[in-house]
């Protein structure tokens, strides 16, 4: 049986990769608040780090293409294509892909399980970010579950705000994940969640969070 970790765990590890990544910005650079000034990889690379301690570890691929994706998670793998044509999907990539961890035969006959987009400074509702969500529900939406080999999406972010903002960290934590929840409504066979949210206030400086969205099938 090839090798996977369970959903609460790989959550698990993408918060804790995200508190990393902000208590080692804070101890590198002394800046107690402002993550998002970070590099833009580097919450993903924390994350990534924080994956590959689980026991069992899937394959994690950076910047993996959504062609090679469905190649990797479609029944039939020469399908991608006409995939991509009945669901508007563009070439792009996302932040994580997490695959099954076997011996493989050849070079065609990777399995991918979960897709994960991550975000720094996000502290409104986009349109980007809107944009992303759908982009997650069409690569999961489905009738049946062989469909597809993924399983759930997830949207990690970091939110940090000044103390001078008028609107708190909570109030736009509620309105992202409704604004999620509006996107994930419009497709069938899905359901949403959400994780973490935990607000740090620094006296004088301001608020942040981590937080983790999750999509997945009902069927």
């Amino acid at each position: 049986m090839n090798t996977f970790p369970k959903q609460d765990d790989v959550i698990h590890s993408v918060l804790k990769g995200a508190l990393l990544a902000k208590k080692n910005y804070t101890s590198w650079t002394c800046d107690e608040l402002y993550l998002s000034s970070a590099p833009s990889n580097f919450i993903r690379v924390h994350i990534a780090q924080e994956l590959a301690k689980l026991d069992e570890k899937p394959e994690i691929f950076m910047d993996a293409t959504i062609s090679d994706i469905l190649r990797c998670s479609l029944p039939n793998r020469r399908d991608f294509k006409t995939f991509m044509k009945e669901n508007s999907l563009q070439e792009d990539t996302f932040s994580l892909t997490l695959d099954e961890r076997f011996l493989h035969q050849n070079d065609n006959d990777s399995v991918s399980r979960v897709l994960i987009s991550v975000k720094s400074g996000v502290r409104n509702v986009k349109e980007e970010y809107k944009e992303e969500i759908h982009k997650m529900c069409k690569m999961i939406s489905r009738q049946i579950k062989e469909d597809s080999t993924l399983d759930y999406c997830l949207f990690a972010f970091y939110l940090d705000i000044s103390n001078t903002a008028r609107k708190k960290a909570a109030k736009r934590i509620d309105e992202i994940i409704a604004s999620f929840d509006a996107v994930v409504s419009q497709y069938n066979n899905l359901k949403s969640d959400f994780k973490g949210g935990e607000i740090t206030s620094i006296e004088n400086i301001g608020e942040w969070c981590v937080g983790c969205y999750i999509i997945e099938p009902t069927v």
